[in-house]
């Protein structure tokens, strides 16, 4: 059979899970961090927990996240996830993400994703607490409203990127050579050198022929020549 890309993960993150995702990813929650949870999953599933279920403390400490480590995201991986939601309100969220963003090319067109009238972000006293304190000046051109002081701004609640990049290997790599799906493959490789190209770029999203394309140049930069080993080039290297 071939290999047939997608974009959507397959089970829906949740509960512990998606805590355990949010940590991992450097939001600072009380919660063991999978440091190997997927950037652009952790932040979909977040939206959708923040503004369907109206969580204001992840939807705040999302929006934290997104507002130090936004140039590392994936942007068309995650405009094909939010393509792909039905919810008019998690759209709206990342339309008004977008316009925030606007400096950021990367996020112009999810910013046409949400084409209807402003959404409050809460069903009660959006007008009072607005008249009150002014919007939130993140979203005060997008189609998202939100009064100001709602949603706490606190930097303690992320890691730094310096400090991500160390516990986070596909962030790191990222860091290197940019958020993309081939950073997240050499990402991959990087533990598992033997996994195929099919699985490589089923773990990444990407396609199959960027897969074969970093599964070559990874072999490539790994392979000692003929007669040299690997220690004997360390060691030639130090001197």
């Amino acid at each position: 059979m071939g290999y047939k890309r997608k974009i959507m993960p397959a089970s829906f993150c949740k509960s512990t899970d998606l805590t355990s995702a949010m940590a991992g990813i450097g939001m600072n929650f009380a919660a063991k961090a999978d440091a190997s949870a997927n950037i652009e999953d952790t932040l979909y599933f977040a939206s959708i927990e923040g503004m369907e279920k109206d969580d204001l403390r992840t939807l705040a400490v999302l929006v934290t996240w997104l507002e130090t480590h936004s140039r590392w995201i994936n942007a068309d991986r995650l405009f094909r996830l939010i393509s792909k939601q039905g919810s008019d309100r998690v759209r709206a969220f990342w339309s008004a993400v977008a316009v925030w963003q606007g400096k950021d090319r990367r996020f112009a067109r999810m910013s046409d994703i949400h084409t209807g009238s402003r959404i409050n972000l809460l069903e009660v006293g959006t007008d009072f607490l607005i008249s009150r304190n002014g919007e939130d000046e993140r979203f005060r051109d997008g189609p998202f409203r939100v009064p100001a002081k709602v949603l706490r701004n606190r930097p303690a609640d992320i890691l730094s990127p310096e400090v991500l990049a160390q516990r986070h290997r596909v962030y790191r790599f990222r860091v290197q050579m940019g958020p993309s799906y081939r950073a997240d493959m050499w990402a991959t490789m990087e533990v598992a050198p033997l996994v195929s190209v099919a699985e490589l770029a089923r773990r990444s999203y990407g396609s199959f022929a960027t897969a074969s394309q970093v599964k070559r140049d990874w072999k490539l930069l790994n392979a000692s020549p003929e007669g040299v080993s690997n220690d004997n080039i360390s060691a030639n290297a130090l001197t």
